[in-house]
């Protein structure tokens, strides 16, 4: 079997992915240490505000996670082919085909999935989950930021209720992504190694190898 480079991602995509991989790895160690602050009375009278730091901190990565989330969504609809969420939404017959190729090969159950210049199925499933879940985390948290802003308060009270909910929800959301973050890493590492496709490093050059028997 002979591979050839063809471009997947574009810089576009890449950039929204690391924007999204960092702020969640920031969000979420500043999130947690906001709900648990750990070293508060270890530094109480000193002069010093961890807490206030950990929140400016967690405001600004807030802001790089709502314009990934911002341009990827733009991407959706007006992306390269394998980027448009036509091509890997569960939607078509072909993709739940793929779908189902795919589930059968993580379960060693079948062959393996197709191979495909962009996301397989399951993936891209994932990642609509994933979507809609970064959708709630920023609306809770813009809830919580702006309680002087009537049309803040207004939307997160219609999807999450009572502002302790929506912390709540903030809260659970954020495990959602680092279990998410986990997987993914697994995932992708695996499809390394079991497929010559360079799934990882695509991630950074925008190319992948497609096979094709000669």
């Amino acid at each position: 079997m002979r591979y050839e480079k063809q471009y997947a991602w574009s810089i576009l995509l890449r950039l929204c992915h690391w924007a999204f991989a960092l702020s969640i790895v920031v969000l979420s160690v500043t999130g947690y240490y906001i709900h648990f602050p750990w070293t508060n009375t270890w530094l109480e009278g000193t002069g010093r505000f961890p807490v206030a730091t950990m929140r400016y901190i967690h405001f600004i990565a807030a802001f790089v996670f709502s314009a990934a989330v911002a341009a990827r969504f733009y991407l959706l609809i007006f992306g390269n082919r394998q980027e448009r969420i036509l091509d890997f939404a569960p939607v078509t017959a072909r993709n739940l085909k793929n779908l189902a190729a795919t589930i059968k090969g993580y379960l060693y159950l079948g062959s393996g999935h197709e191979e495909r210049l962009g996301h397989n199925v399951l993936a891209g499933s994932a990642y609509l989950v994933t979507f809609v879940a970064a959708v709630f985390q920023i609306v809770t948290g813009f809830y919580m930021l702006y309680p002087e802003s009537a049309s803040w308060q207004a939307l997160g009270y219609m999807m999450a209720g009572a502002q302790q909910n929506a912390r709540f929800i903030h809260y659970l959301l954020m495990w959602y992504f680092l279990v998410f973050a986990t997987v993914h890493i697994y995932m992708g590492i695996w499809n390394d190694i079991t497929s010559g496709e360079g799934i990882i490093s695509s991630i950074f050059s925008g190319y992948k190898f497609m096979g094709s028997r000669r």
